[in-house]
């Protein structure tokens, strides 16, 4: 790729802010300061911002723990939005799937769109962990209607596995992820949900990551996501 294309892919600026730099010499590519904008680079060149040595992948790949308040999406004019938590300046990155703005939870971020659509793709069943706080008693025969398709008005949710924990709280595992579709299928129950969080995405949890920290995903993890372990 070129160099300046190098150097907007990683945020470092605008296409015209970026040549700047290259002109002032401010950029260094296997040690020569008088590269041009157009100069042909790869993840292997060795490449210095002001001293800096930086690190390109063609591919990058971070879970966030979602905390509420953020909106899933790249930008919005007038909310916060997740990516202003992934630690990257990249400009290509995009959510996989979505979280309502009021839930938290794991969240993928990547820019590896073939992933990405495989990963929100129906068909591929990716089995997704919620933990709900309701604001009244679960029925007894919550975990047999939410185990059975539910007909709503725009889809019909496939059969969900269902663990009641407390008589105001449960975790509840789905494979589609239709618009507000947690919340909605235990209003069918009878239930509004008070609190949402996603535990598990596939086989990505949060671990150890505090809400509202992202970091990178190890290969092993990406491996997984790859080879449909779901």
């Amino acid at each position: 790729m070129r160099l300046d294309k190098y150097l907007t892919d990683l945020g470092k600026g605008s296409r015209s802010t970026v040549k700047e730099l290259i002109k002032k010499g401010r950029v260094r590519v296997e040690g020569v300061a008088k590269a041009k904008p157009e100069t042909p680079v790869d993840e292997t060149s060795v490449i210095l911002l002001d001293g800096e040595q930086l690190k390109y992948s063609t591919y990058e790949y971070y879970l966030l723990n979602k905390p509420a308040g953020y909106v899933t999406a790249r930008t919005d004019d007038r909310k916060k939005v997740v990516m202003e938590l992934i630690p990257s300046g990249r400009t290509d990155l995009s959510p996989v799937g979505r979280l309502d703005e009021d839930t938290e939870g794991v969240l993928l971020i990547t820019n590896d769109g073939e992933l990405n659509h495989r990963l929100v793709s129906p068909k591929h069943h990716v089995k997704k962990t919620y933990y709900a706080e309701l604001d009244a008693d679960l029925p007894e025969n919550a975990g047999e209607i939410l185990g059975q398709p539910i007909e709503f008005s725009d889809f019909t949710s496939l059969p969900a596995e269902y663990e009641k924990i407390t008589a105001r709280s449960a975790y509840l595992i789905i494979t589609e992820g239709k618009f507000h579709q947690v919340k909605r299928m235990f209003h069918h129950v009878g239930c509004e949900v008070t609190y949402l969080r996603r535990d598990a995405f596939g086989p990505l949890t949060a671990g150890d990551l505090a809400v509202g920290e992202a970091r990178e995903l190890t290969e092993e993890e990406v491996a997984l996501l790859k080879k449909g372990h779901l």
